[in-house]
């Protein structure tokens, strides 16, 4: 049998994927698969099972933030074959620092944020935490300080 009559529909890999059908063409008309996806005879797309697994590396270059052009710079340069490994290597380590510089800017959200739930616990757990952020101070005085 051929792969296009053994492979998988658009639904299959929908809900194999968790991509929306429409995000499935969308990545198609993109340029984003590593070939044209074949058709059957009745004009449904015919996926493999590796279409399948780029799509799950796409979908997480995605999640991280890698711009739709970048995923097709990418995919290109897959789709022409050996020979261009330093420049794939070279678009991954640019995007790797990319991540990286956005996860240290999420720990410092972070760090601001643990240090506001420590100071809430402080305050729940000695009964002072009425008034903490209310739009006016406890003492009722305008301009007067917040306690968190």
């Amino acid at each position: 049998m051929s792969e296009r009559t053994t492979g998988l529909s658009i639904g299959k890999v929908s809900e194999a994927t968790g991509m929306s059908v429409h995000a499935l063409r969308f990545f198609e008309r993109e340029g984003l698969f590593l070939r044209e996806i074949p058709r059957s005879g009745g004009g449904q797309r015919v996926y493999a099972q590796s279409d399948v697994d780029w799509l799950a590396l796409c979908d997480r270059l995605r999640a991280s933030g890698m711009p739709i052009a970048t995923i097709r710079e990418f995919a290109a340069l897959v789709r022409s074959g050996p020979g261009n490994e330093p420049e794939r290597l070279a678009l991954l380590r640019e995007h790797e620092r990319d991540v990286q510089a956005r996860i240290a800017e999420l720990q410092a959200c972070l760090a601001v944020v643990h240090t506001k739930v420590v100071t809430y616990e402080e305050h729940l757990r000695d009964g002072t935490a009425a008034g903490l952020w209310s739009p006016m101070p406890a003492d009722a005085t305008p301009g007067g300080s917040r306690r968190d």
